[in-house]
């Protein structure tokens, strides 16, 4: 998989980070390959990106159950593709519409703001 995504992206990659599935890999010596859970040679920027890992491990599971994100039976490979690509798109569709319905309601309460006078807050003292 490393040497089909550095293929793909045209880079060489310097560090991969993996589950614990990954034990015994047979990775060239330039790549540093770093497993979830791993304590010794692990500081500064690696502990960083390991920590970003573990708070992408939730979603992945997610769009696996939720987001259907399974085998696809009906194209082989490019229907497994698609199905990934298009379970990602709605993932960052639904991401997109929570942000959205975040700032109407900002927006709703701004004009709410401007349109009721502030003596109708205060209460009765």
């Amino acid at each position: 998989m490393i040497e089909e995504t550095q293929a793909l992206t045209g880079r060489e990659i310097e560090r991969a980070y993996a589950d614990k599935g990954y034990r015994g890999h047979n990775a060239p010596k330039p790549l540093r390959v770093f497993i979830s859970g791993q304590k010794r040679g692990v500081f500064g920027a690696i502990k960083r990106e390991l920590r970003r890992r573990s708070a992408i491990e939730p979603v992945i599971g997610h769009l696996k159950s939720d987001g259907h994100l399974g085998r696809n039976y009906l194209k082989g490979r490019h229907g497994d593709h698609t199905n990934a690509v298009l379970s990602a798109v709605g993932h960052n569709l639904r991401l997109i519409l929570n942000w959205l319905r975040l700032l109407l309601s900002l927006i709703l309460l701004a004009i709410l703001d401007a349109l009721v006078p502030k003596s109708a807050f205060k209460s009765a003292s």
